[in-house]
């Protein structure tokens, strides 16, 4: 039996064809994952079936769901479904949730549109949603800002199964979220789908999440399914190449040289971060301790890796490295010149590549003004003839042409916006770049490549860099040596491959065992 039949579906935006042919089966009971590369057509087949789509589509084919076709159904009828028999999960759940209502208010809103209960009985089975999902202990009257990012996609998830839906399609519900809470969403998810016998339909581009996770799978490029079967069987006998590229992205490995003798550059000396903790219903008011006495050394021309969950202290203990945050205790120093004391001389020898980056660039300049913003922390910043040559050399090193210059920022690929981030980062030339998340928004392949990139860059120039990530594969290719931090503490330390293969802390245990791998047969490129 079919819960979901896609069948012949073809999109297109105003001119531009974006898919062709899709076929996909959901069935009661199963998880059938979507996965491709961005840009591929995942996102857009899933709010094709929710009628979500852009003004100006155009969509042939049929829809089937129970036997009757969504796309002869008016706007009123997709309304009755949406939300009652099939609800969606969105990838972002801070921009998925309302800002100024409550978490209880949203999980309840679904409950009010679509029966007859009162306001009191909708807050009760709000209540009993959330428990559910694993938060008993949260109160419905908290925000989405007050919550952690596990947390605000669990709302997201008892909003969606409120009225237990026949179908719950699942948009990247995992990218943003650490190894530990990606395994507990991802239990959570598998656990309501035997328990309500419901259809799940998943998009990834993580085909290691896809090969524990996905009873079938279905492989897009460019708007076309090219492969699609029982997950073990395409997973074991790739078929199409697109399929076996996917497959040796989401292992690769990047060629690191050697790192260079010892010489200290950065040194965290004993550092502690408190907050005060105002309170919050029940809970009494206190002091935090996002950073525990923490101490590590960088040495120049070292790549060092910071793992853990989120709510660590990472994010704390890197604004403080930057400067940008104060310390109660402890010092850091960077070529031996104190962050806070010696503050804008030292500060300008760091760099940082963020997480988005289109988010962190201006959308209104262009890119030779976005990527030199670095030079106003310079006392003599190049101009005319040097600052081109300066401007030229920075995208030549990162793989693109020193035409870009002229360009705005749209007009690039999501792993071209990654490659003019990191050559803001370097046309400073500075001491050290902290990437924080750098490749955690990119699909494998273009992650592959933006790895491939900063190995390259560290043979053509003495490069330190701090990487915080909480994808471990990734800090495991492109790291000398990794901290893992626990409640703002370091808990172990130690090169990379030492700790992988070895870990001695429980917390480092937990990491490694939550991560999903690959299956070895997944790995050995397919027939012959």
């Amino acid at each position: 039996m079919t819960l979901l039949s896609v069948r012949n579906l073809s999109l297109s935006i105003g001119d531009t064809d974006i898919l062709h042919d899709v076929d996909v089966d959901v069935a009661p009971g199963q998880i059938t994952a979507i996965t491709g590369e961005s840009g591929s057509g995942k996102s857009l087949t899933a709010l094709s079936v929710m009628d979500l789509l852009p003004r100006g589509s155009q969509v042939q084919g049929q829809i089937l769901f129970g036997g009757d076709d969504l796309l002869a159904m008016d706007e009123a009828q997709m309304c009755a479904l949406r939300g009652n028999d099939i609800a969606m999960i969105f990838q972002e759940p801070l921009t998925a949730l309302n800002p100024v209502k409550s978490v209880g208010d949203q999980v309840a809103e679904t409950i009010l549109i679509h029966t007859d209960e009162s306001r009191r009985q909708a807050k009760a089975r709000a209540r009993d949603v959330m428990n559910r999902v694993g938060l008993d202990g949260i109160s419905l009257d908290r925000f989405p800002h007050e919550l952690s990012g596990g947390q605000r996609q669990r709302v997201c998830i008892a909003m969606a199964i409120a009225l237990r839906p026949k179908l719950l399609i699942a948009d990247e519900p995992t990218t943003a979220l650490d190894v530990t809470t990606q395994a507990t969403i991802l239990d959570l998810l598998k656990g309501l789908v035997r328990e309500f016998d419901m259809g799940l339909l998943m998009i990834t581009h993580d085909l290691a999440v896809v090969a524990d996770f996905a009873d079938s799978i279905a492989v897009m490029q460019m708007g076309r399914v090219v492969e699609a079967g029982p997950t073990g069987d395409v997973l074991q006998n790739q078929t199409h190449p697109y399929t076996r590229a996917l497959l040796a992205a989401s292992t690769h490995q990047v060629d690191l040289p050697d790192a260079p003798s010892p010489d200290p550059l950065l040194v965290v000396d004993g550092v502690t971060r408190t907050y005060r903790r105002p309170r919050v219903g029940l809970a009494a008011p206190g002091v935090v301790r996002a950073v525990d006495d923490v101490s590590f050394t960088l040495a120049r021309g070292e790549r060092l890796g910071l793992v853990g969950e989120s709510g660590c202290g990472k994010s704390t203990l890197t604004r403080a490295i930057l400067g940008l945050d104060t310390v109660q205790a402890g010092d850091i120093t960077l070529g031996g010149k104190s962050v806070f004391a010696d503050g804008l001389a030292v500060r300008r020898r760091m760099q940082v590549v963020f997480q988005d980056p289109y988010g962190s660039f201006n959308p209104r300049h262009r890119v030779d003004r976005l990527i030199t913003e670095p030079f106003h922390v310079l006392d003599r910043p190049p101009k005319g003839a040097a600052r081109a040559q300066v401007i030229a050399r920075a995208l030549t090193d990162v793989g693109l042409d020193p035409e870009d210059a002229g360009k705005f920022i749209h007009e690039f690929s999501g792993g071209q916006r990654q490659r003019l981030a990191i050559a803001r980062a370097l046309i400073v030339e500075p001491d050290l770049i902290v990437f924080d998340e750098a490749v955690s928004a990119l699909d494998v392949s273009v992650r592959a490549q933006v790895l491939d990139l900063i190995a390259d860059l560290c043979r053509k120039r003495p490069l330190s860099y701090l990487f915080i990530s909480h994808d471990l594969s990734v800090v495991r290719t492109v790291t000398d040596r990794v901290l893992v931090m626990r409640a703002g503490q370091i808990v172990e330390q130690g090169p990379t491959e030492d700790v992988f293969q070895n870990p001695t802390h429980p917390y480092t245990q937990e990491l490694l065992a939550a991560a999903p791998v690959l299956p070895d047969y997944a790995t050995a490129g397919g027939p012959t």
